[in-house]
């Protein structure tokens, strides 16, 4: 279907300024970009009880404790920004939303990011902090955006075979694979906020000459992903990155995974983060949040295929 029309008016907004697109920037200029940017998309955030400023295992993090509580199951958090940019304070907005939403503790990770520390730096850090998560909670749930949803992906194999049980893992508009050989990389290839020029300068900086074949930076190429946490998967339709995730939803599904599979039609890689443009942002953050509170709390795994027009 077409973009949705505030989707369409954010694209028209962003080239009626000009603004230079992330790969003809530096990673330094782009995170500058991400951090000003941010606040004029999301708009004004939710208050939660607790927030404060962690640090665990030497990786910096944010953590939520709606209610004040602090004996909550937890949600582990890795903001996008293609492993390059991003931070605790681009996603503070949604990390408080679905804190507040699924009434759960949040644990936000400020990973380490490419070029300074490429693969698989961001890895290890955010597995630092689930593992540290699963001692401090009952339950415990990944998820992430985008380069996030990448590596919530990721831990969660790790955690299958490190035997540490994970309730759910939340992918929105997950990186999964390396290629750019997909229909939606050929069809949503330009002017549509991601670009695929976009995407090659992250997995550059991200890999650094690495294989980005290994399955911790494509997850879709895992030998098994059996026994892997059951999944909730959101796409959108106007993503380049839509059919990597579908193409994983598949492979959860055929490994025996319990997997929803939500599809945003007419929507653009991102918009978790522009609430204060894009209304249905808000049915994005309910969705994670149903799912994470049915994880971590009723022991609910996800429910079939889903479709969201």
């Amino acid at each position: 279907m077409p973009i949705d029309p505030q989707a369409r008016a954010y694209l028209d907004r962003m080239a009626e300024l000009g603004l230079r697109p992330t790969d003809q920037l530096t990673p330094g200029e782009a995170r500058r970009q991400a951090e000003e940017g941010a606040a004029i998309l999301f708009g004004p955030k939710e208050d939660v009880a607790s927030v404060r400023d962690i640090e665990v295992a030497g990786v910096p993090g944010r953590l939520y404790e709606p209610g004040g509580q602090s004996d909550l199951p937890m949600l582990v958090y890795f903001h996008g920004g293609g492993w390059v940019i991003g931070s605790l304070d681009t996603h503070d907005g949604a990390c408080r939303a679905i804190a507040n939403r699924a009434g759960c503790r949040v644990a936000a990770a400020g990973y380490r990011l490419a070029p300074e520390h490429r693969f698989p730096a961001a890895v290890e850090d955010c597995w630092a902090v689930t593992r540290w998560a699963s001692g401090q909670s009952p339950a415990v749930a990944a998820a992430g955006d985008s380069a996030g949803g990448n590596l919530a992906a990721v831990v969660a194999i790790r955690a299958r075979d490190a035997g540490l049980p994970l309730a759910l893992q939340a992918l929105v508009y997950p990186v999964l694979d390396c290629s750019f050989e997909t229909g939606s990389y050929r069809s949503r290839a330009d002017g549509y906020g991601l670009t695929l020029a976009g995407m090659r300068y992250f997995w550059d900086h991200y890999m650094g000459g690495a294989d980005p074949a290994h399955p911790e930076a494509s997850p879709l190429r895992a030998a098994s992903l059996e026994g892997v946490a059951p999944a909730l998967v959101v796409v959108y339709e106007h993503d380049p990155l839509r059919d990597e995730g579908v193409a994983y939803a598949g492979r959860l599904r055929e490994s025996g995974v319990p997997v929803s599979l939500s599809e945003y039609e007419g929507m653009i890689h991102g918009f978790l983060r522009m609430a204060a443009l894009i209304d249905r942002t808000q049915d994005v953050l309910d969705e994670v949040a149903a799912a994470v509170r049915g994880g971590l709390f009723e022991g609910r795994a996800a429910p079939g295929a889903a479709r969201r027009g």
